[in-house]
């Protein structure tokens, strides 16, 4: 009852008239900034999730569901009774073997650095490769003929594209072999592939640095028999990647690596998430001066009812009940602007992933997107309303504190 009644009295404070303007205007203030640092909250954060999910989209293409690589070293062969186990967890769908090292590719006079990532034919399907060439197809041997499927980049940098002629020709180095000064070449296998497409991921490090060829051709050209730097696997659409991989996890034991698509990008997605909570604490300390308007507004609005004050207490009304009503009258204040933030802040991001409003060039398809990418999650509305809230509830103590104590002095005196 006693609480019913604080609120009451609260909620008549908050929306009746005052007999200094000044302290509705504060009050109304206070309101808006709180709304408006809510709302910047949830939008900077929706737009951090829209980038996340961008630059998961354009990884996720090459980057399979799980991936198991070697801790020590950088080839292992996976033809072990442990790894027969392991590939028979459920869930699993497809394997894919990849071979990584680098090469040189020389083409019509041009010579580049490469990536040179040897797959197996499973690799088609497990990265959906129909979709991502953009010129020519995927295709890693025909009869005797190897071909290659370029970067975007790397096939602008080389010359290239599908349908030419010539070959290009690779240059591997020999492992542990040393470079015979007097005879250079002598230190690198050399082998020949057709250009058979170029695909595009939107990434400088797959479209500018790799080229993808049969597996077999990079053993041979590296001095490899069956081993792989990564085994690919994909799941299936009902199976759990954590269960999934702590399983086959169990099985390889300490000696091998399984990440999840995450993982594999963890220094991505670690700099995307450093930004975002970054940007939100910046945001946050914004928040924090609004506030101490509210600390303002109540302090005003405690001098102005001095005589409301003195009314309750001659009525019986203890301290803790009346420092209780200006207390709810900060909590309301705090509470609506938290409200009318977050709503207003849904109702930006529904305009903008709708509309795209905010946009990042005025030139169309000169960035991946064209407009800002905006996903609402509903955990971070969770964590901007309870920030907010725990701001708004320690800002509100100081004037009530403040208040309580006076009071408790008045009676100590009185007594």
């Amino acid at each position: 009852m006693p609480n019913r009644f604080s609120f009451f009295i609260a909620r008549r404070y908050l929306f009746s008239k005052k007999s200094h303007n000044a302290i509705n205007v504060i009050s109304m203030i206070s309101v808006c900034g709180i709304a408006i640092a809510t709302m910047a909250m949830v939008c900077v954060l929706s737009v951090f999730n829209g980038f996340g999910g961008i630059v998961e989209g354009m990884f996720n293409a090459f980057d399979p569901d799980l991936k198991i690589t070697v801790k020590e070293g950088k080839v292992f062969e996976w033809d072990t009774p442990e790894f027969k186990q392991s590939l028979q967890v459920d869930g699993i769908q497809m394997i894919s073997e990849s071979l990584e090292e680098n090469a040189l590719f020389m083409f019509d006079g041009s010579q580049v650095p490469v990536l040179m990532k040897g797959v197996s034919e499973e690799f088609r399907l497990m990265a959906d490769m129909e979709k991502l060439v953009l010129d020519g197809s995927f295709k890693l041997r025909e009869d005797v003929v190897d071909y290659t499927t370029l970067g975007a980049g790397l096939a602008v940098t080389l010359g290239a594209r599908p349908g030419f002629i010539n070959a290009i020709e690779i240059f591997a180095p020999k492992r542990n072999e040393r470079v015979n000064l007097a005879n250079p070449a002598a230190a690198f296998n050399r082998g020949y592939v057709q250009i058979g497409g170029v695909f595009s991921l939107n990434s400088p490090r797959y479209d500018e640095q790799m080229a993808l060829v049969p597996i077999a051709l990079a053993r041979e050209l590296f001095h490899y028999s069956d081993e792989v730097t990564s085994l690919d696997i994909q799941l299936m659409p009902a199976a759990s990647v954590s269960r999934v991989k702590r399983q086959v996890q169990s099985i390889l034991g300490d000696r091998f690596l399984v990440e999840d698509r995450f993982e594999q990008q963890r220094e991505s997605y670690r700099m995307l998430q450093v930004e975002k909570w970054v940007t939100f604490l910046i945001l946050a300390f914004i928040l924090l001066i609004a506030v101490f308007n509210v600390v303002g507004s109540l302090s005003m609005l405690i001098v102005e009812k001095e005589e409301d004050i003195r009314s309750l207490r001659y009525m019986g009304a203890s301290n803790e009940l009346i420092a209780r009503v200006f207390l709810y009258e900060g909590w309301l204040i705090t509470f609506i602007g938290i409200v009318g933030g977050i709503t207003m802040g849904l109702i930006l991001c529904l305009i903008q992933q709708h509309f795209g409003l905010l946009r990042l060039s005025d030139i169309p398809g000169a960035y991946i997107i064209d407009a800002y990418p905006v996903i609402v999650k509903f955990s971070d509305i969770a964590i901007v309303f309870g920030i907010v809230s725990l701001i708004g509830l320690l800002t509100v103590l100081y004037p009530v504190n403040n208040l309580k104590r006076k009071l408790d002095l008045i009676h100590s005196r009185g007594n």
